[in-house]
């Protein structure tokens, strides 16, 4: 399924980027606005949680430890949400408003979802890596194996050997 690899940069490119932002615009988008949602101690949780995204971010675009790398993103995703999407639902704004706010907080969410699922896809780091397991693992395993003459017979086995 080489198809996976969009769904990566997709969901990867996102949290990279936001994740910069958070250290490009620290008022608006970084300990500024964690302050203003409420996120305790934002000037030590704001630069976290930029990190976290970068390298998860990161790590999901190239397919590296892709299903390890969803699950702090969507810590950080179900955090977004909780503190900045039902707080609408709750001050009455209205649910289509909430929705619209968090289109892309949901889309992040499944996409986080469905790497968890099925991995980093194809063409991933992570498929790299259990293609040269397994190609070691067959090497390992050839290498017990008897070894055979021409005739059939297992060297060591015969008078002559």
């Amino acid at each position: 399924m080489r198809a996976v690899i969009l769904i990566r940069i997709l969901v990867g490119w996102v949290f990279v980027s936001e994740g910069i932002q958070k250290f490009l615009f620290p008022d608006a988008l970084g300990a500024g606005r964690f302050a203003q949602i409420g996120i305790p101690l934002p000037q030590f949780t704001a630069p976290i949680v930029g990190f976290v995204e970068i390298i998860f971010g990161t790590l999901i675009i190239l397919g590296l430890f892709t299903r390890l790398a969803a699950i702090p993103l969507l810590i950080v995703i179900g955090t977004a949400i909780a503190t900045t999407k039902v707080p609408m639902l709750i001050h009455h704004q209205g649910v289509w408003p909430m929705l619209h706010e968090a289109r892309v907080d949901f889309s992040m969410a499944l996409g986080l979802i469905f790497l968890l699922i099925v991995g980093g896809g194809a063409a991933s780091v992570d498929d790299t890596r259990r293609r040269v397991r397994e190609y070691r693992a067959r090497k390992r395993e050839e290498a017990k194996a008897p070894k055979h003459t021409i005739a059939g017979e297992p060297k060591g086995s015969g008078y002559l050997s």
